[in-house]
């Protein structure tokens, strides 16, 4: 059980509202200028490292991977972090009697070494790795209790929120209150400090759901990762580090399912043997049978565009900011930025002697990271409604531009360089060594 110092301070320079993968990675970074930080959580943090809590795997670009190690969490975690040495990106059918699931003619592929030169200290580096959440919150919060920046605040929950001219308070349900600078909402896309901040935000529900599951499969992926696009919704297959069972090794991989709200319901009810025979509709036969190993869990996707990501005395990250649909990958790797911008942002307006909390400050943030965010957000709300239908006329528009942006290597480049969060201007914890 993690070790969690009794809380007696008060006054802090920043509270972060939000304990996830955000907040935590956002508290290490900013403890890091030295900086007094209280990181509040609703849930105690061993049931928030525990696979049953989150069973979910996360896509870590290139480029976020240098946060992780500047943070000195990258030797914690790359142990059960599985390179991505390619990316199929594949307009897929569905098994029938007459082909096979799977991988279609149109498609764009990705591989890693078309990078060479253009990353800086491996010509080795991936495209990105996929990482079990539980092991990487764990390493998070093992790096948190040692902190003496940091003070966890968990289990607790917020119960109000004041901002002065000076001054931000936190007060907890348990009646004790915090101060600070600035508060830091990472509490998630339905942001109950968003709303009581007056922010609006664009927002809608996909009639999808997501289906996460890890599978086992006879034959290695040798760090593939695939995405069919189905009339359904996207169908992707992460590579995963192996494990034993036994004496026998277990090739595994994350799939992300997403399925129309009545079918997935469906099929989130059925049993093991009816659900995997789903599977084998979809996957294909490359990797060989499939079989589950591990529990499903299944969410509704919508999304979230805030107005604004500022406020007096309040900066948004995460999902709090925006919450895109899963199509791309991205989501997780857009708070990554946010991180490292607003880590950037504090220390540009402390070095001159600013206030933190002040809105000029932060507006330095909104503007660097608004853009990107609606940029990424709304492309894949069109990636998602250009591959979600099975209208022949567009199925042969988007084929077409596949093979296009297939055949043209600088394309392929840039596109797996957006893959790898490596474009635009970079904070200072993402930029290459």
């Amino acid at each position: 059980m993690a070790h969690i110092r009794v809380m007696t301070k008060t006054e802090f320079d920043i509270i972060i509202v939000g304990g996830g993968l955000a907040g935590g990675l956002t508290a290490l970074a900013i403890a890091r200028q030295n900086l007094a930080v209280a990181l509040v959580e609703g849930q105690p943090p061993d049931a928030l490292t525990d696979t049953a809590y989150d069973g979910r795997t996360t896509a870590i670009a290139y480029a976020s991977m240098r946060l992780f190690r500047r943070l000195d969490l990258w030797p914690a975690i790359k142990d059960v972090a599985e390179p991505i040495r390619d990316i199929l990106v594949t307009d897929g059918d569905r098994q029938t009697r007459f082909r096979d699931g799977g991988l279609s003619s149109f498609h764009m592929h990705f591989d890693s070494r078309g990078l060479a030169g253009d990353q800086t200290r491996d010509e080795e580096t991936p495209l990105g790795w996929i990482v079990e959440n539980a092991p990487m919150r764990a390493a998070i919060f093992e790096r948190i209790k040692t902190h003496a920046n940091i003070t966890l605040v968990a289990p607790a929950r917020r119960a109000a929120t004041a901002m002065t001219a000076g001054r931000a308070r936190v007060d907890l349900e348990d009646g004790r209150a915090l101060t600070a600078a600035l508060i830091i909402a990472a509490d998630g896309k339905q942001s109950a400090l968003r709303a009581e901040a007056g922010i609006r935000v664009n927002r809608w529900q996909y009639d999808q759901l997501g289906l996460v599951a890890t599978v086992a499969h006879q034959v290695p992926h040798d760090g593939f990762a695939q995405e069919y696009f189905l009339p359904s919704g996207p169908f992707a297959i992460l590579p995963m580090t192996d494990t034993k069972k036994g004496r026998k090794t277990l090739h595994r991989s994350s799939l992300v399912w997403t399925e129309k709200k009545r079918v997935a319901k469906a099929l989130v009810g059925l049993d093991d043997a009816p659900f995997t025979d789903e599977l084998h509709t979809r996957f294909g036969p490359y990797l060989g049978a499939v079989s589950l190993a591990g529990p499903r869990w299944s969410y509704p996707l919508s999304f979230t565009l805030s107005h604004l990501f500022v406020a007096p005395r309040l900066a948004l990250i995460g999902d709090a900011a925006r919450a895109i649909h899963p199509i791309a990958g991205q989501g997780f790797n857009l708070a990554i930025k946010d991180i490292a911008a607003l880590h950037d942002v504090i220390a540009e307006g402390r070095s001159v002697g600013l206030d933190i909390g002040a809105l000029n400050v932060l507006e330095n943030y909104q503007r660097w990271r608004r853009f990107d965010s609606v940029s990424l957000a709304l492309g894949t709300d069109v990636l998602n409604r250009l591959f979600g239908t099975n209208n022949g006329a567009v199925r042969m528009v988007r084929d077409v531009g596949l093979g296009l942006v297939n055949a043209a290597a600088p394309l392929r480049t840039f596109f797996m360089r957006q893959a790898g969060a490596d474009v635009g201007d970079l904070p200072t914890l993402l930029q290459a060594d």
